[in-house]
């Protein structure tokens, strides 16, 4: 049944979904309104937000047109509000029917039962000058003995490379692990729903953490959910490396901290390509006050590789900008972040052609044939150190392509008549 179905008139009574109702971050005649548990929110007239106010007491739509219109000065059409509400399925009832969400309906989030007066001291004062005196500490100790700093040869800490991989690929894991339960926890003490998964960006395989319901929230406390993941990494690498520094650690527990601490400290980096959808690309987003500073650059980058190729084309077809529509300062923002979205994956994507790719194939390739020559007479242990580095890189490659599949499904469909 939907609203039209049920035919929503003067007298109709709506019932809405749980629904998140407030101020535009940036225009104070619009509200932001959505539904958290679809991810689903559009701006709208300050009015509106009276509007489904008025509604939600239980006020049938003839009589909310006639307060709107009396209170506000404006007239407008309330049962064509519902329907546009109901098709983005804010709407649970019409006199009473129900009103059929999205097929999939809601993503369930993780951890429900973890709600924010659970988490919200994570982010109180005291733990935030605890964080600042544990990374503090361990700044002046490595100024004091520079050798603390991780160095390349720390990754190496067993004379096996195939141990030294799939142990520090653990290390990677607990990493991740903890940054996308930090963007969750943070997530949650804002009372937003999250949901943790795999992606991929470019080449690579990532864990990540749908938070699209922080959009119920103001920008300033949106940063939170975006950094909590980064400060995270950075007071890992802290507490390790004043448990190195000070602790009488046997000399393999101290290998194996050093490589856990070069491993964290390696994923800090990665936050800063923001041509991907990174931590630090988010921030920026919400620094320039842009919607979807990634999507509309990927717009306007293709955009200009169609402007480039209009006049090779047969007939020539009007290239529209895709930017048009956007604010002054919004439009401004998307065409220098096409920029560095083409340029920074376009050197990310090389590289991985000429290097990362030849190395991970040349990697493996060693590996099957000392795992053939184990089998075959061959050094025993040289045999089981390759199945090892089989077993990682071979199941992150195939993880990836699996999430890769899943992720952009309607690129293997075949095209129907």
């Amino acid at each position: 049944m939907s609203a039209q179905a049920a035919e929503v008139g003067a007298g109709s009574v709506v019932r809405f979904h749980h629904l998140v109702v407030r101020p535009d971050d940036d225009d104070p005649d619009a509200i932001i309104v959505g539904r958290p548990d679809l991810g689903e929110f559009v701006e709208l007239p300050a009015v509106c937000g009276e509007v489904i106010r008025l509604l939600g007491e239980g006020r049938p739509v003839a009589e909310v047109e006639a307060a709107v219109s009396a209170g506000h000065d404006v007239e407008l059409d309330v049962a064509d509000l519902v329907e546009s509400l109901s098709d983005l399925a804010f709407v649970a009832e019409v006199d009473g029917l129900p009103v059929p969400g999205p097929a999939s309906g809601p993503v369930a989030a993780h951890f429900p039962g973890v709600t924010e007066r659970h988490v919200r001291w994570v982010f109180g004062r005291p733990m935030k000058l605890f964080w600042l005196a544990v990374v503090a500490a361990a700044a002046l100790t490595v100024l004091a003995r520079p050798g603390l700093f991780p160095r390349h040869q720390d990754f190496f800490w067993s004379g096996y490379t195939g141990l030294s991989v799939l142990v520090n690929t653990a290390f990677f894991s607990v990493v991740a692990s903890v940054h996308e339960l930090m963007h969750l926890t943070a997530a949650r003490s804002l009372g937003a729903p999250a949901r943790i998964g795999f992606g991929t960006r470019l080449h690579y395989l990532v864990v990540q953490t749908d938070v699209t319901a922080i959009w119920g929230v103001p920008r300033r406390q949106r940063y939170r959910v975006y950094l909590a993941g980064m400060a995270s990494d950075v007071f890992l690498i802290a507490t390790m490396t004043l448990a190195v520094a000070y602790l009488p650690l046997p000399g393999p527990v101290e290998a194996l901290l050093r490589a856990f601490t070069l491993t964290t400290l390696l994923c800090l980096p990665l936050q800063a390509q923001i041509y991907m959808r990174t931590d630090l690309y988010f921030v920026l987003r919400d620094l320039l006050r842009c919607k979807d500073l990634f999507g509309d650059g990927l717009r306007y980058a293709r955009y200009l590789l169609a402007r480039a190729a209009a006049p090779f084309r047969r007939p020539a077809s009007p290239v529209i900008d895709p930017t048009g529509e956007l604010a002054p300062h919004e439009r401004r923002a998307v065409r220098i972040y096409a920029v560095a979205l083409a340029v920074g994956s376009s050197i990310t994507l090389t590289v991985f052609a000429f290097y990362g790719g030849p190395i991970v194939v040349s990697g493996l390739t060693s590996a099957l044939t000392a795992v053939w020559d184990g089998l075959h007479g061959g050094p025993v242990l040289a045999a089981v150190d390759a199945g090892l580095l089989i077993l990682v890189e071979g199941g992150i490659q195939v993880l990836f392509l699996a999430t890769f599949v899943r992720t952009h499904r309607h690129w293997f469909r075949r095209s129907r008549s």
